[in-house]
């Protein structure tokens, strides 16, 4: 086995996890990470079944449970008629340990991981060095980093970079970031106020074509929890005046009660893209996560398929270090590559149409398909296969 490390830039949910699949085998991993500390905000906080069974596998799964929520059931619904379907993730329990949702904010994860990888004597995690550029060659990436203490070099192996949406290592590869931006913002905010005393699950989407909206429960300081809104935003409208209190509260006080204020423990606006880069993949550097493919968050595959990304190529280099041919890291791009443009791309562009979907034919023909493949079991199950990422999974193991 190589004694140069593997050298991981981005110390996300998917850099952590990525680091502590490689180190699991023995391979000695470096972690980069621009940020002095773990970021607390409240980010991605949606798992999916088979995502939790790869956090088990490397012992993460017991922790995750213990802080998170689990959530069954979920809901589509018409902002004017209520609900229209509600899936129960039980009809899956013949094929995952786990089904449910997992809701739990990404920084618990990256906490979890982070504590188990500074006790294993292969791993470093250099928090506040951010990768600035590499250079390889045939045997390895030269990786320049830069921290308070000024400029530096590493030798690695291999080079992955986890470094989100704005990825360095990805713009200095021989690749593109091929898709489109939507042209509105989402404005997402959280509050205490229970949406189960209106008979919501812990996570549901609202279809409305002018103002439709995502829910979604996350653990906060005990019961009940505390209930994380995204809604679409005019492109005109200033960041200012979507994080205004006015603006706000009018957000929510038209979707539950007018006559009421609610409290609003956190607040934010971005925006959303649709890409996938051409390639994972240049000589000794690859990339994972959002430095990979970004997607819209309805349906919660974002996170979900960063990890799998990120466990996917760690077995792959783990065969590689024994003497596989490196050809093998191509079949890792393959492999997560199309299944992003297939399941992840497709479900979550489909998702966000669904939702604001303004001819009232399309609109009604759409949400009718939904109530009869929720009161058809066999239907039902096919869709919580799709939705659930167990069926891009096992896609992926199709692909040679």
């Amino acid at each position: 086995m190589s004694k140069k490390p593997v050298v991981i830039a981005g110390g996300g949910p998917v850099g952590l996890v990525t680091a502590l699949a490689l180190a699991r085998q023995g391979i000695e991993v470096v972690l980069l990470e621009a940020e002095s500390q773990i970021p607390q905000d409240l980010r991605a906080g949606t798992f999916h079944p088979p995502t939790v069974e790869m956090l088990d596998r490397l012992g993460l799964g017991n922790a995750m449970l213990e802080q998170g929520i689990k959530v069954p059931e979920w809901q589509i619904r018409d902002r004017r008629t209520g609900v229209v379907a509600q899936f129960d993730l039980g009809l899956l329990a013949d094929v995952t340990p786990h089904p449910f949702r997992l809701h739990c904010e990404q920084h618990k994860l990256s906490r979890i991981a982070a504590d188990v990888l500074v006790s294993m004597p292969n791993v470093k995690l250099l928090f506040g060095h951010r990768c600035t550029g590499f250079v390889q060659d045939a045997e390895g990436v030269t990786v320049k980093v830069q921290s308070e203490n000024g400029e530096d070099e590493i030798r690695a192996s291999w080079l992955v970079g986890t470094d989100g949406a704005h990825s360095v290592v990805r713009k200095g590869m021989n690749v593109e970031f091929d898709g489109f931006t939507w042209p509105e913002r989402f404005l997402v905010f959280a509050t205490p106020y229970d949406l189960r005393e209106q008979g919501f699950t812990g996570n549901a989407y609202v279809a409305d074509p002018d103002e439709w909206c995502a829910i979604f429960i996350q653990p906060h300081k005990g019961p009940p929890g505390i209930w994380r809104i995204a809604f679409p935003t005019k492109p005109e409208m200033s960041e200012e005046e979507i994080l205004s209190d006015a603006f706000v509260q009018s957000r929510i006080q038209g979707f539950l009660a007018p006559d009421r204020e609610y409290e609003i423990a956190y607040r934010s606006v971005y925006r959303v893209h649709q890409r996938v880069a051409s390639d994972f993949r240049d000589g000794r550097v690859l990339i994972a996560g959002d430095a990979a493919h970004i997607n819209n968050p309805l349906g919660g595959m974002g996170l979900n398929s960063g990890i799998h990304d990120g466990v996917n190529l760690a077995e792959k280099l783990t065969v590689v270090f024994e003497g596989a041919s490196q050809d093998l890291l191509d079949r890792y791009v393959r492999q997560r590559r199309l299944t992003n443009i297939e399941y992840v791309q497709a479900i979550t562009i489909r998702n966000k149409r669904l939702l604001e979907e303004r001819d009232p034919a399309v609109r009604k023909e759409h949400l009718d398909e939904l109530r009869q493949t929720a009161a058809d079991p066999a239907r039902a199950r096919a869709y919580l296969l799709n939705s659930s990422m167990i069926a891009s999974i096992a896609r992926a193991r199709e692909i040679q």
